[in-house]
């Protein structure tokens, strides 16, 4: 099989996974919750996380996924992994 033809057919695979794995809006606010909590005790007892998590928007695009609260990139998210911005 020529090379091409692998290299399609794993960029195909690739492209098939990556939209079958983007996390979800909740997958997002659950790692927001998470990551301010291993953050900070006080904002985890004043339950900063989850009213950050509830403001935030979700947004996809297919392949990937990202939340914004204020006009600021929240999390980031693709292939199953949420990345939370400090």
């Amino acid at each position: 099989m020529p090379k091409a033809v692998i290299s399609l057919l794993v960029a195909a695979g690739l492209l098939v996974l990556a939209i079958a794995l983007n996390p979800s809006a909740e997958r997002h606010r659950a790692k927001i919750k998470q990551a301010i909590a291993e953050h900070s005790q006080l904002e985890k007892v004043l339950g900063v996380g989850v009213l950050t998590a509830f403001a935030s928007r979700y947004h996809s695009v297919g392949v990937g996924s990202y939340t914004t609260l204020n006009e600021k990139v929240t999390s980031v998210g693709a292939f199953g992994m949420v990345f939370v911005a400090e």
